[in-house]
Formats: C-alpha cells, structure tokens, sequence
C-alpha cells in the first residue's frame, strides 16, 4: 500500500491543514500549498551539481507564492516501494514570513534516493506522486500542488516515458479534482556524475475552485513571477477564458464611450439622453491559452445588459491561426440596453446623482469547432530544454475540448449631471418655505377692536379659536371666532350691543 508520509509526517501535515482551516475564513483566497520534489535517480545532477540551482528555486518560489497564515506540506518524491513511501515528509508549518527559510533549510540535507536495500537509485513514479498529494496531504480539499520535476516518468525504470507521460496528462486532463493546470519549463543546465540535464519543469495545479482562485490571484498578483519569468504554458482550462476582448474603436454611438477598467470591466459610460440603440465596436481578439495557436474556431457572441439577452452581430465568424499574443481585429455591432436607462427624473437617476448609476452585465464569445495546435517554436524550446523526451507531444489537447467560452464583465454606467436634484431641491425649499411661511400666519395672533356696550376692548387670538365675550355685568353676550382671514362674531345675543373692528 503507497503512502504519502510516514506516521509522524502525517500528524504534523494533518495538524498543520486543521490549524489553517480553522482559522481561515471560508470566502478567503488562502489555501494550502504542497509542494513535491523529485529526487529519484534521473534527478542525480540536480543535487550533485554545485552549481545547480534546484534548491534555490525551491525555496524561492515558495517564499513568493506562500502567505503567512497559510498550511504548507514539503515532501521529497521518487517511486513508492515497500519500506520507502512517496511522497516522504520533510516538513509541515503555518506560514510566517520565513518560509522561504524554512523550504531552504528543510531541502538542504536532501540527496537523490535509493531503492531499499540496493544501491540502484530510485525511480520515478509524477501520477503517483500527485495523486497522493491530493488525496492525502491535502485530504481532498482545495489547494496547489507544486511539482519540480526533471520530466522523466520512468517507474520501475520503464523506458516507455512516452506511455507513462501520457498517464501522467491523464491524470491531469480527465481528473476532475484539478481546475487549473500550468507548466514553468526552465533552463538549468547541470552535469552530474550520471547525467546531465538541459532543464526542469515546474507544475502548478489548482485543486478544486478555490484552489482556482487562489492560483489565479497569485498570477495576478505576478507572485510567481517574482521567481520564475517564463509565461506558463496552459494545460488546464483549454474550454473557457480562452480568448481575450480588448475595445479598440466605437462608432455610430453618440454619448457612449467605452473603456477597460484596471480589473478587466468593459465600462460603457452613457450620457442620460443617449437613445442610439447600437453601437458598433472594434475588438482586438487575443489568443490566452499560449503556447496554443487557435488553427480555427467559429465565433458567435452575445450580450446581457440590464437583463436583455441579445446576440451580437459580428463582421467575422470565423477566426484562424490566431497565436498567443498577437491579436486579431473584429468588427461588432451590438445592441445598448436604452430601454432600461432610467430617466433623468427618476428615483434612481435622482439617487444616482453626480455618479453613476451601474447596469452590470456581460458579452459572451462562444468558440465552436475549435482546433489547437502547439506552436512550434514552443515544441523547439521543449525538444532544447528535454532532449529525447517526446514531452511535447503529449501537450496536444484531449480531443474533447472542441469549444470554449470567453466571458467579458461588462458594466453599463449611465453619468447623471446634479441639475434636476438642484432643480428639485429648490423646489423642495420654495415648498418648505411656503409651508413655514403659512405655519408663522396661522401661529401669529391676530388683533380685534370690540365695541361692548360704548366700552373699547382689545382681543387677541390665534386662528381657529373661539372666544366667549362678556358684558359689564359679566354676562356672555356672544363669541369671538378667528380665522387667518380675519374675525367672525358668534352667537350673539338678541339686544346685545357689541361691535367688531377687524385688526391685524
């Protein structure tokens, strides 16, 4: 039975994977790291060499590519025999800012390995190798698996490494548990006592989606090209992100301006009067997926904008010899979600003020009949770097990745000037102070002259009340009423001589 790590290796990976999982939060991009490292036979130059700088490389890589906080599994690899496991354990820690330190010094007693109880070097066994890491140091959750490899696949000294590479991109194409799949070949000369080497191959493959995202942020992040400077040559995806769409000239669109955001967001900023339903833009269409060259493809697009799906009309349907890095024009033209622009008097317009109000959405670049071939400058490069191994061969895709979908974050922002919210907050005063003015003229007492029986009296009262008057005697002759118009003599009694002189 093959094991990944002696018993006291695996209680430390395994403490160490609790440690993180426990203290990471579920939407953070942290995952862990293993990372494997050949040391069967075909391996003997890397270590015997003084010059060589396998170690190193190691140790920088992981320094890069390794946030504190994050679980990191280092084990050694050749071929698993009975009483000598692979992958072996060399080390387990949560990283701190001295991983690269760690890495360093945990490789450097590290030899090329020998079969129990001979002194024939060992052999190499890479699906053996990854397999484990998946299922067992990482025990089936997400993270990257780092492998440092010469390339030669041999088990059991199997000279058939074509066959055994081929097992080996299965594994990697047909598994389901790896999302992402790039390869680092480097230049490293070394010359040993038994063999000598042109140059290594660095994997990275991205175990489930986080361990995607993590990947991919770290690409981004240009982490591991602080190390290693060659571009990744793409094994996994080869049926999504496969192309690029980069804006280059809109026409026959008036107050709509198109522009990629630093986070790759096709941004359409609308004037608020814009009414022209299309726009036709000039794309460059980029290859991603190097070192593939698109030989052929049929295109179609569509749009969702402001929740309308509609196609994309577009000046070609079919794209040829489209290599990595060098783009290709095409023409579209492609319908603006007019009908769902707020107007300019609306609550949303109204809210959206001196900013924008944001209709998210997306354009979708569908590749049909899809056809890659490597490039052969990068067959040429493999054949210089691992001479007499058919590596490059097995680049080819699986035959059942004949399409892919490119999808462009696209947001719809519509610019609202201050104008009517000005315009409606003067309204909004002119209202306020009418409305104060006509509270001070209700609340405002108003004066009365009376007359009652020869005798002058003054009253005062606020509108909407009601006062009783009284003669000399003391008794109620009528009531005084009083509205913001002025005052009203109520219930007069039959005799009574009362009089009223309206004062403000």
């Amino acid at each position: 039975m093959r094991t990944l790590f002696p018993s006291l290796g695996r209680m430390l990976a395994a403490a160490a994977l609790a440690m993180f999982m426990a203290a990471v939060p579920a939407w953070a991009f942290a995952v862990p790291h293993v990372f494997l490292v050949q040391n069967s036979g075909w391996m003997e130059p890397f270590y015997s060499d003084p010059q060589s700088q396998f170690k190193p490389l190691v140790g920088a890589l992981a320094g890069s590519v390794v946030q504190p906080g994050e679980a990191v599994v280092l084990a050694a690899f050749n071929q698993s025999l009975p009483g000598a496991p692979s992958p072996r354990a060399l080390l387990s820690f949560k990283a701190g800012q001295d991983s690269a330190q760690k890495i360093t010094q945990a490789l450097r007693g590290l030899d090329t390995a020998r079969k129990p109880g001979s002194a024939a070097l060992a052999d190499t066994d890479l699906g053996e190798a990854v397999q484990a890491a998946i299922a067992q140091a990482l025990g089936g959750k997400p993270g990257i698996v780092w492998l440092f490899t010469n390339n030669r696949n041999s088990p059991n000294n199997d000279q058939a490494t074509a066959e055994r590479n081929r097992e080996f991109y299965q594994l990697i194409h047909g598994g389901a548990a790896i999302t992402k799949a790039l390869a680092f070949p480097l230049r490293m000369p070394v010359k040993g006592e038994h063999y000598s080497a042109n140059g290594l191959m660095v994997y990275a493959f991205a175990v489930g989606a986080e361990g995607n995202r993590a990947l991919d942020a770290l690409l981004a992040a240009r982490r591991v090209e602080r190390v290693i400077t060659e571009p990744p040559a793409r094994l996994k995806p080869l049926d999504r992100d496969t192309v690029r769409l980069a804006p280059r000239k809109v026409e026959n669109a008036p107050g709509v301006r198109f522009a990629t955001a630093p986070n790759g967001v096709l941004r359409a900023d609308v004037a608020p009067d814009a009414r022209q339903p299309t726009a036709r833009i000039e794309w460059n269409l980029e290859n991603t997926m190097y070192p593939y060259t698109i030989s052929s493809a049929t295109l179609s697009a569509r749009s969702t904008l402001g929740g309308e799906n509609r196609p994309i009309s577009l000046a070609s349907s079919k794209v040829s010899a489209l290599a990595p890095g060098k783009p290709a024009p095409l023409g579209s033209t492609m319908t603006l979600p007019v009908a769902q622009i707020p107007d300019k008097w609306s609550a949303q317009a109204l809210k959206s003020a001196g900013s924008a109000y944001v209709l998210p959405g997306t354009i979708q670049l569908h590749l049909a009949d899809q056809k890659l071939e490597l490039s052969q400058a990068f067959r040429q490069r493999m054949a210089a770097l691992f001479p007499g191994d058919p590596l490059p061969d097995i680049f080819i895709p699986p035959a059942r990745v004949q399409a892919s979908t490119a999808v462009l974050p696209v947001e719809v922002r519509v610019h609202y000037g201050m104008g009517p919210l000005l315009a409606l907050g003067g309204a909004a005063l002119a209202l306020l102070g009418a409305a104060g003015a006509a509270a001070y003229a209700y609340a405002r007492p108003r004066v009365a002259h009376l007359t009652v029986e020869d005798e002058l009296r003054t009253m005062r009262a606020r509108p909407g009340t009601t006062q009783p008057i009284y003669d000399k005697a003391g008794q109620q002759v009528a009531q005084l009423k009083t509205t913001l118009f002025g005052h009203q003599l109520l219930d007069l009694r039959e005799g009574a001589q009362v009089k009223v002189r309206l004062g403000r």
